[in-house]
């Protein structure tokens, strides 16, 4: 056992999972704990994990509890996360100090995906990934899921960036880190509650088998970091692009008069955007997540297959 592995606790659930060689699937918790009010956010992951079980794979949802990396989480311990005021948001700086006192912390983008490598699972589900903030240029906000990519070799399937960043910034970014993004039934990169941003991806992989076949070769090629797989909302459940851009314009402005900064940032802008659409946003956000659960269960199943 390395040093790291003594930190990890897996389900019952995960565990078999593991010994039989099935596929498993990462879900991060701070969308649980920061990103979804209750109890929409617990019944979602629920039904998340459901989804991903109907597809042949087992969920691993990931948190840090009792001082231990929780790689699959008890009904129990999914409510703690989804009505504790006390869950910390965890990336990669926040993960020593939450493991080290014992508090409860709910993993980001970037904290999920160094847990999920630290447990041996390639695919890891998420709603939108983070980048780079509008105005970065001078306030230097960048989301520490860009770095993580570019380093930590998990396939992060999501429905592109969160519409409140500066999209074709985060895209430049990416391609500095050599960090391939990859779209699912189009050729554009997806814009969280619409299903197009107006940038290109870089490759159109369609099929689970194309996709896991990317990802093997990539990494027999020694060429490590993650992977951005973009898989758009669908149409019926998208939000009209315009009306989306105007409301993130208020609440974008709303947080700088506020004074609003760093990792508070996202959970403030997407509860405004939230009560500014009169919760439409949170269905979209649902539905979004939902649609990605299912692409990656099925790269998690096609990527066991071929191993």
């Amino acid at each position: 056992m390395t040093d790291a592995q003594k930190f990890l606790a897996f389900s019952p659930e995960v565990a078999a999972a593991r010994a039989a060689g099935r596929p498993i699937v990462a879900l991060e918790s701070t969308i649980i704990s920061h990103g979804m009010p209750y109890p929409q956010n617990v019944q979602t992951a629920r039904e998340v994990e459901a989804l991903i079980r109907a597809q042949g794979a087992v969920p691993a949802t990931i948190a840090v509890l009792g001082g231990k990396i929780r790689i699959g989480l008890s009904d129990e311990e999914l409510e703690l996360l989804g009505q504790s005021p006390e869950a910390m948001k965890v990336s990669r700086r926040d993960l020593p100090y939450v493991l080290a006192s014992g508090k409860i912390g709910a993993t980001t983008v970037a904290a999920t995906m160094i847990c999920a490598e630290l447990a041996g699972i390639a695919v890891f589900v998420t709603g939108g990934i983070g980048g780079v903030h509008r105005g970065a240029e001078t306030s230097f906000d960048i989301s520490a899921d860009l770095q993580e990519l570019a380093q930590t070799s998990v396939a992060v399937v999501c429905a592109g960036a969160k519409s409140i960043l500066d999209i074709g910034l985060t895209l430049e970014y990416l391609e500095t880190y050599g960090v391939p993004v990859l779209s699912i039934g189009q050729d554009n990169f997806a814009a969280f509650y619409t299903p197009d941003s107006g940038f290109k991806a870089d490759f159109r992989l369609d099929t689970p088998t194309e996709q896991a076949d990317f990802l093997r070769c990539k990494w027999a090629l020694g060429l490590a970091g993650g992977v951005v797989i973009s898989n758009p909302v669908p149409t019926d459940q998208a939000m009209p692009r315009e009306e989306i851009d105007a409301i993130t314009a208020q609440a974008l402005g709303e947080a700088e008069a506020q004074g609003i900064q760093g990792k508070a940032v996202t959970p403030f802008l997407l509860a405004r955007i939230k009560a500014l659409t009169e919760g439409r946003s949170l269905a979209t956000n649902i539905a979004l997540v939902k649609h990605n659960a299912l692409v990656g269960a099925r790269l998690a199943v096609a990527l066991q297959a071929g191993s």
